[in-house]
């Protein structure tokens, strides 16, 4: 059973979304310091191996705005 177009095109959104994404939390986790993060820097590289992990970053994942 092949997938139907709409979710073939869903796929491939969350895949452009978390390619684009992913970058600018890595850039901006490396920028940052171990007191500006919030958990161990290591946790929230292995988090964003899925979309839901950077999303996680972005929205608990730093104390200050820089």
């Amino acid at each position: 059973m092949g997938r139907s177009p709409k979710r073939t095109l869903i796929i491939a959104f969350a895949v452009l979304i978390w390619s684009v994404v992913t970058p600018y939390m890595w850039r901006d986790l490396r920028r940052r310091g171990p007191e500006e993060v919030r958990g161990p820097k290591w946790l929230w590289w292995l988090a964003s191996t899925n979309l839901s992990g950077s999303a996680a970053y972005w929205l608990f994942g730093r104390t200050e705005a820089r």
